[in-house]
C-alpha cells in the first residue's frame, strides 16, 4: 500500500522535473546565444589591429581600448561623432514625437466614433504586416518628387508615422483610460483637447513610454531607408556610417579596430533607453491584463 503511494507520487514528479529541466536549458541557450556576441564585442573593442587578425581576443596582450576610442573620434575628420548625433536626433526625436502622434490615434480610434472607423483601423492593422523596405522605394520616390531627397527630412518624416505604434496605442487606451472618467472631465467643463491632455494622457503615460522604446529601437537599428535616402556623409546615421567603414575596411585595414569599437558605442544608448525606462516599459506591457 505505502509503495503504491509513493510511486503514483512520485511519477507526476518526474515529467515536471523534466520539463523544468528543459525550460531551464532553452533559457541557457538562449542567453548564451544574445550575450556571447555581446561579449566578443566588448573584447574585441580592446584589442589593436594585430590582435584582431590573429583572434587573440581573450590574451591579455594588444590592449589598446583607449587608443581605439581615440582613433574612432578621428577618423575622417571625426565623422562619427556626427553620425552618433545624426542617429540621436533621428531616434531620440523621432521616436518622442512618433509616439505622441501614434498614442493620440489610437486613443481617437478607441474613443471616438466616425464613419469606417473600423475600416479605417482594418488599414492600419494591414499596414503593420507590409515590411518596412517594401516602402523605402515609394518613399522616395515621394522624397524625389518634393525635393527633399539627401536632407535630415527624407529620413525624419517617415519615421514619425507607425502603424504598429497606432495599434498599440488603441490597445493601452482600451485598457488605461476608462470612459467614465472622460465623462467626469466633460461634466466638469473640459473639452475635448482638455481632456485628452490633462486627464488621458497622463494616465497612458506606461503606453507612450513603451511605444517610445519600440520606436526608438526601430529608428535607432534603421539602415534601409538612410542608404535610399542620403548621399551625403554628414547626413549618415551612426548605423549606415559604420556600414561604409566596413566596406572599406576590405582595403583599408585600419577600419576594422574603430567600426567595432564604434558597433559597442552603438549598442549604448537602447541598453541605457531600456534600463532608465523599464519600470514604464513593464507596466505598460501589462495593461488590461486584469480588469
Amino acid at each position: 500500500m505505502i509503495a503504491s503511494t509513493v510511486s503514483r507520487t512520485a511519477s507526476p514528479l518526474r515529467p515536471r522535473l523534466l520539463g523544468r529541466s528543459v525550460v531551464n536549458l532553452v533559457v541557457l541557450v538562449s542567453v548564451l546565444y544574445t550575450l556571447l556576441p555581446v561579449l566578443w564585442l566588448v573584447l574585441a573593442s580592446t584589442k589593436d589591429r594585430d590582435a584582431l587578425f590573429s583572434s587573440d581576443i581573450l590574451s591579455l596582450s594588444g590592449f589598446s581600448f583607449v587608443q581605439n576610442m581615440k582613433d574612432l573620434f578621428a577618423m575622417d575628420g571625426g565623422l562619427f561623432g556626427r553620425w552618433y548625433g545624426n542617429s540621436l536626433l533621428y531616434a531620440v526625436l523621432g521616436a518622442a514625437l512618433g509616439a505622441l502622434i501614434s498614442i493620440a490615434c489610437g486613443y481617437a480610434f478607441d474613443k471616438y466614433r466616425f464613419a469606417h472607423k473600423e475600416k479605417l483601423f482594418g488599414l492600419v492593422l494591414a499596414a503593420v504586416m507590409v515590411p518596412q523596405t517594401v516602402l523605402a522605394l515609394p518613399l522616395y520616390l515621394m522624397a524625389s518628387g518634393t525635393g527633399l531627397v539627401n536632407t535630415f527630412w527624407a529620413v525624419f518624416i517617415p519615421v514619425l508615422f507607425n502603424p504598429f505604434g497606432v495599434y498599440l496605442g488603441r490597445i493601452f487606451s482600451q485598457g488605461y483610460v476608462p470612459d467614465e472618467v472622460l465623462e467626469a472631465a466633460r461634466m466638469d467643463g473640459a473639452g475635448e483637447l482638455a481632456a485628452y491632455f490633462r486627464v488621458a494622457l497622463r494616465m497612458l503615460g506606461p503606453g507612450l513610454v513603451t511605444i517610445f522604446l519600440f520606436q526608438l529601437t526601430a529608428i535607432w537599428n534603421n539602415f534601409f531607408l538612410p542608404m535610399v535616402m542620403l548621399s551625403d556623409q554628414d547626413l549618415y546615421p551612426v548605423s549606415l556610417g559604420l556600414y561604409s567603414w566596413n566596406s572599406a575596411a576590405s582595403v583599408s585595414p585600419e577600419y576594422y579596430p574603430v567600426v567595432i569599437m564604434g558597433s559597442l558605442l552603438a549598442v549604448l544608448p537602447l541598453i541605457l533607453a531600456f534600463a532608465l525606462l523599464q519600470r514604464f516599459w513593464r507596466s505598460g506591457l501589462t495593461a488590461g491584463a486584469v480588469k
